[in-house]
């Protein structure tokens, strides 16, 4: 578990709540719903990029 870690947000996200929030350690980034904070998925270096790149292609 991450609880560790800091979760953050984008400040573009406002008070909705409806967001993807962050949590970076040394080796690796996790990945969660503000809505449902259990569930996350966390990433080694390269998958995460892999992942934002992919984000990014669609």
């Amino acid at each position: 578990m991450n609880n560790d870690k800091t979760w953050r947000k984008s400040t573009y996200s406002g008070a909705g709540n409806n967001c993807v929030e962050l949590a970076v350690g040394r080796s690796t980034t996790s990945v969660r719903d503000s809505k449902r904070p259990g569930p996350r998925l966390t990433f080694g270096e390269r998958p995460f990029r892999a992942f934002l790149t992919a984000l990014r292609q669609t």
